[in-house]
């Protein structure tokens, strides 16, 4: 993470089950527009979660704070996605004179009761969550067969427009690796924690402005619902023709909303 020629440094925290590939769209347009783009994956999500106990969100928001202040940075924005978002959300909450401006796309945080919109239900998939936190069920089920878990929550949370067929099969791969399930399914089984933390946001909310980005095949208005508890100034986007994946799949209103987002906060 850093900041050259006083840009704006911008942290990308991507979600499960993907990559830093989510962001290909996004950072080559951030760093056009002059920001400093940084994607970071967090631990367990595609990558190896080497030395990590926790996967309580507010614990991971805890550990990312404190890399910027170990590189001299002491403001930058957050864009989150999924799980990312959840993390992005919590560590604005505890970094709010670091944090610029916040963008979460696709996540209702733990905790948060609001019911997805049509289209969406019929196409986000509801089994996902209660099969992760079972213990030992996934943890047994899934080794050989990567290609039907993972592969069937990528295509249905897609929607119809689906996901590039390379960049997903690239997911896959990167979720196959030693140690990337059993992490993966941490982020779902600390719950309580994570509800307890996300609940604290009620008597205390997020100052920091925020972007939701729904798609509209997924979690669409939602996303804004749901943040709404949780923080004082929330702005909203629907991409229509997205599922779960708006800066994948409609990369270029997405970009351009986010940038513009981001343009009008860093002053």
């Amino acid at each position: 993470m850093s900041s050259t020629s006083g840009s704006l440094p911008v942290v990308l925290l991507h979600g499960w089950p993907v990559t830093q590939d989510h962001w290909r769209h996004l950072s080559p347009c951030l760093a056009d527009a002059g920001f400093a783009p940084t994607a970071i994956s967090l631990p367990g999500l595609g990558v190896p979660a080497t030395g990590v106990s926790s996967f309580r969100k507010a614990h991971l928001a805890a550990r990312l704070r404190e890399e910027p202040t170990r590189r001299g940075v002491t403001r930058f924005a957050l864009v989150g996605h999924d799980w990312g978002a959840t993390v992005a959300l919590l560590l604005a909450a505890a970094a709010p004179d670091s944090v610029v401006c916040l963008v979460v796309e696709e996540e209702i945080a733990p905790g948060v009761d609001v019911e997805i919109p049509e289209p969406g239900a019929a196409h986000y998939p509801s089994w996902h969550g209660p099969f992760n936190r079972v213990p030992g069920l996934a943890d047994t089920l899934v080794p050989g067969r990567e290609d039907a878990y993972y592969g069937t929550f990528l295509s249905e949370s897609a929607g119809p427009a689906g996901l590039d067929e390379s960049v997903q099969r690239s997911y896959i791969d990167a979720y196959r690796a030693e140690g990337v399930l059993e992490a993966g399914l941490g982020y779902y089984r600390t719950r309580d924690d994570d509800v307890a933390d996300v609940n604290a946001l009620r008597s205390d909310p997020v100052e920091v402005p925020v972007l939701a980005v729904g798609g509209r095949h997924a979690m669409g208005s939602a996303v804004a619902q749901g943040l709404r508890p949780l923080a004082t100034d929330v702005g909203s986007i629907v991409l229509d023709r997205s599922g779960h994946y708006p800066v994948e799949q409609e990369p270029e209103q997405t970009v351009r909303a986010i940038v513009g987002f981001l343009e009008h906060h860093r002053r």
